[in-house]
């Protein structure tokens, strides 16, 4: 369709054509006698048809036949006006005898004919937002997900959604950035989690120089085919799309194996979401602590506040050697503020109530996007803009996956995992806790189960030499059981302590039954494990080859891996660098 639409010549938008004459109570299209309308009807503002009344969505679309029209050039323009009743003659002039009727009020004369026509004007609008809407899911490009992800986004879960911003120059005047050559590699990732009660949200940056784990990636090729492209260990984490063919469905197999997170959708941008995003809002405002001249990204601005979109919005984000420590964890920080900016903007009274940048942003998305094939059509991606709409900027936490420098290299230019701290806070997100004060709707700790369980881990503990125990694997990865039995009997002294195989059957969270009088016993376990009150069951122990009762510690789905806390954390670790999109920072 045609993207200017109808009726919109000179930039003349249709809701202004149509004017309300006082005198006479009616609509009156007004029209510059220069701008002829378009045959084709186009892709126009389903809020300015809204407004607009019959005629100014259309006019004849919808009937079943219509007589053949003059061309622009030929017809004149016509302005309609009140219209005879059909079977009622005209009065015939000096006609005497007849009272004079009296005439309604001008506001009664509005209502009457807005009360009239409003039935039509609906068919008219829903009409000409129906072709909109079908233009709009032409513009969205979508791709298959191989099964990578949930399967899609649920409005009553917490949602997961990769976001990931490709380095391919493809697009005009993208080519004179750095690599022209790029296949798009997965060059920024945010794992975006908005909780389920939609209070809360973490935003978690995966650096693309971060080293880890790409695993087989069942794949649909271009050409429809299906190949398994073999997984790489040891790797550079940007190479899980564009190299070697993978696609965006491998780089979220890969973000599953680091996180143990799974996402429910995927979206992808190139260079141009950025600057027709943010030229869609009209600008986007980023602070500088210092005067910047970037040679790579192009970015020149003075120190302060500036309003950017474009392709100096497109400079902004790709800086990374004149801010920070000049590399891609200082590019992370800056895109973050960028994001927080953009966040901000997006919920300002001065986007949502201006019908001309919401049209523009839904073109500018649905073009600049690719999406999962769970997302494939405006509708779906409206249902989860209104989730997402329901968050509270301030409530939403920018962080990043916490790594250290790559030991094994001499000139550092790769990072690893921290396992120390990052196992956190992907716990937090998997545990859908919030990396910032809000008001829960409902407070566990208040409950009388919760409180009952926290009891169980207080009182006094025996010592770990002491804990007879058996361990079990009742859905844990295979060889759980010995790596624990391992753990325990070589780094934390539990020696009476042995292999019992497979559970009956597989659970869903880790469990340790124990005989009341093996309470201390228990305690220390716990404590040992990292295991949550909810964790343990007072029933009836086991006993072992001696005839010793002993305590059955069972490794269920939820098992993380020897040595790692089963417990929920709370707090985000205070060596993680974290923000909130509400604050205002600037680019150091």
């Amino acid at each position: 369709m045609d993207a200017q639409g109808r009726g919109r010549a000179d930039n003349i938008d249709p809701a202004d054509q149509w004017v309300l004459n006082p005198d006479t109570g009616e609509y009156e299209l007004r029209l510059s006698p220069s701008a002829p309308q378009s045959a084709v009807p186009g892709p126009r503002r389903a809020a300015s048809r809204a407004a607009a009344p019959a005629g100014a969505s259309g006019g004849a679309r919808g009937r079943t036949a219509a007589p053949e029209r003059e061309s622009p050039e030929e017809a004149p323009e016509r302005v309609p006006g009140p219209r005879r009743r059909r079977g009622v003659p005209e009065e015939p002039p000096n006609r005497r005898g007849r009272r004079p009727v009296k005439k309604k009020s001008k506001a009664k004369k509005v209502l009457l004919w807005t009360g009239g026509v409003m039935a039509f004007v609906l068919v008219g609008t829903a009409a000409a937002a129906y072709l909109y809407l079908e233009h709009l899911n032409d513009n969205i490009t979508a791709v298959s997900d191989d099964g990578a992800s949930t399967g899609g986004f649920s409005k009553d879960k917490a949602i997961n959604i990769l976001l990931i911003g490709t380095d391919k120059r493809t697009g005009s005047g993208n080519k004179g950035y750095g690599d022209t050559d790029s296949v798009g590699h997965a060059d920024t990732t945010i794992l975006l989690h908005v909780s389920k009660d939609r209070t809360n949200a973490t935003a978690l940056s995966i650096p693309r120089d971060l080293i880890v784990d790409v695993p087989d990636c069942p794949t649909t090729m271009e050409d429809g085919t299906k190949k398994v492209i073999r997984g790489e260990d040891g790797v550079r984490f940007n190479t899980s799309l564009g190299q070697e063919e993978r696609t965006p469905s491998c780089t979220v197999r890969t973000v599953t194996e680091l996180t143990g997170i799974q996402a429910d959708n995927f979206m992808v941008a190139d260079f141009n979401a950025v600057k027709t995003l943010t030229t869609a809002v009209g600008g986007v405002e980023v602070c500088l602590a210092k005067d910047i001249d970037d040679q790579d990204s192009h970015l020149k601005l003075s120190k302060g506040t500036h309003t950017i979109e474009g392709e100096q919005a497109l400079a902004f984000v790709r800086t990374r050697h004149s801010v920070g420590f000049g590399g891609d964890l200082s590019r992370i920080e800056i895109q973050q503020q960028f994001l927080g900016s953009l966040m901000r903007k997006l919920k300002s009274n001065d986007t949502l109530t201006s019908p001309t940048k919401m049209i523009k942003l839904a073109e500018a998305g649905t073009k600049a996007l690719t999406v999962d094939s769970k997302l494939d059509s405006i509708t779906k991606l409206k249902d989860l803009g209104l989730e997402l709409g329901k968050l509270n900027v301030k409530n939403l936490t920018f962080t990043t996956v916490p790594v250290l420098d790559n030991p094994a290299e001499k000139v550092k230019a790769t990072v690893v995992v921290n396992t120390s701290t990052a196992p956190t806070v992907f716990q937090m997100i998997k545990d859908d806790v919030s990396f910032t004060e809000v008001k829960q709707k409902a407070k566990e700790s208040k409950s009388a189960a919760a409180a009952e369980a926290a009891a169980r881990l207080k009182g006094t503990k025996s010592a770990a030499s002491e804990v007879r125990v058996q361990v079990m694997n009742g859905g844990a990865p295979a060889g759980s059981a010995q790596e624990t039995l391992n753990w325990l009997q070589n780094d934390e002294g539990v020696t009476k302590s042995e292999n019992a195989g497979n559970a009956p059957e597989e659970l869903s969270n880790t469990t340790l039954e124990y005989d009341p009088d093996q309470a201390d016993q228990a305690r220390r376990l716990a404590d040992i494990m990292g295991l949550p009150g909810t964790a343990l069951k007072p029933g009836k122990s086991v006993t072992n080859a001696q005839g010793l009762p002993t305590m059955t510690l069972t490794l269920g789905k939820d098992f993380k891996g020897a040595g790692v806390s089963l417990t929920a954390a709370t707090k985000v670790p205070d060596s993680v660098q974290k923000s909130t999109a509400d604050k205002v920072q600037c680019a150091k």
